[in-house]
């Protein structure tokens, strides 16, 4: 169980980083060789091979929306004694972004997280809002 409390309190602090665009931060706790797999048809969409190509994406990201407020609602832990070195996470949120022209969009979704030596070895976005994600980024 302190696993559990442990990955839920890392998971919780990485999406504050990001809440607070601490691009550095955000990105430190990715393995060299993570991916990152991002849904629709929007400049970071598809998959970011490798930590940098990850930092690429966030910087994208972080560019088009000064403001970015993840509220998690759920983390699940696939495995509550792993002591948070290794496992697979879920975190279900919702988020609204607020783009440069002070346009605001939300939606909701799950990240699924799998974690290995203490990194970010695979990360996923899964959106449950297609055509606010689109409107988002420009998209119509």
């Amino acid at each position: 169980m302190i696993g559990a409390v442990l990955a839920k309190r890392m998971t919780r602090s990485a999406f504050d980083t990001i809440n607070q665009h601490k691009l550095a931060e955000s990105v430190a706790g990715f393995a060299e060789d993570a991916s990152w797999t991002f849904p629709g048809n929007t400049p970071i969409s598809g998959v970011a091979e490798g930590k940098k190509a990850v930092e690429a994406a966030m910087t994208i990201w972080f560019e088009r929306f000064p403001k970015i407020n993840f509220t998690i609602k759920e983390i699940f832990i696939s495995n509550i004694f792993a002591m948070g070195a290794t496992n697979n996470i879920a975190v279900e949120w919702d988020i609204v972004e607020v783009d440069r022209e002070g346009k605001e969009f939300s939606n909701s979704g799950v990240t699924t997280i799998r974690v290995k030596s203490g990194k970010v070895v695979d990360m996923k976005d899964y959106l449950f809002d297609a055509d606010n994600l689109n409107k988002a980024w420009g998209k119509h």
